[in-house]
């Protein structure tokens, strides 16, 4: 009787710990400064939830710095809004080429932006200081609505496999 219950609770967090790590996972993979850069734009829009990206490129220049160029639009009740066009400064962060750096070579520049535009409007210091913490209490709290989904799954999992008589 013990060891059974051991193993059902083992499985149990097998099932928990699965079910969070496959809610951490978005999909195909797209580079934390694309995304960031993507975060930010929501937080200078009306409308976060009508953005419709057109396009997203990566400009690396080396020791210069690199810069993500996003193209959106806003959709409203008309349709599709004017093209309009973000670009968030990256700057190089990186000490010495490393294998990480050489596999991945966005990953040799911040995560944080330096300078951001808007239409070709730089945006003052304070307002991407105040956006960059916006955007980084939204994703908090996008991983915690994923945590709380991961471990609803699993909670629903259990239950229904205590429920077949499986966990006795």
């Amino acid at each position: 009787m013990i060891q059974s219950h051991r193993h059902s609770v083992g499985t149990l967090v097998a099932l928990t710990l699965a079910s969070l790590w496959l809610g951490g996972c978005s999909g195909p993979r797209e580079d934390v400064r694309v995304s960031f850069c993507k975060e930010l734009v929501k937080t200078r829009v009306e409308a976060p939830a009508s953005l419709r990206w057109t396009s997203a490129e990566t400009h690396p220049r080396g020791r210069s710095g690199l810069s993500v160029v996003l193209g959106f639009e806003e959709q409203g009740p008309a349709g599709p809004g004017r093209p309009r066009q973000a670009t968030c400064h990256y700057g190089y962060d990186a000490v010495d080429d490393t294998a990480l750096t050489l596999s991945d070579p966005l990953s040799a520049y911040s995560t944080s932006p330096e300078t951001m535009t808007i239409d070709g409007e730089p945006l003052p210091r304070p307002v991407l200081a105040e956006s960059i913490k916006n955007a980084m209490i939204q994703q908090g709290k996008a991983l915690l609505d994923r945590a709380r989904q991961g471990v609803e799954d699993a909670t629903g999992m259990a239950r229904e496999w205590i429920e077949t008589g499986k966990g006795n």
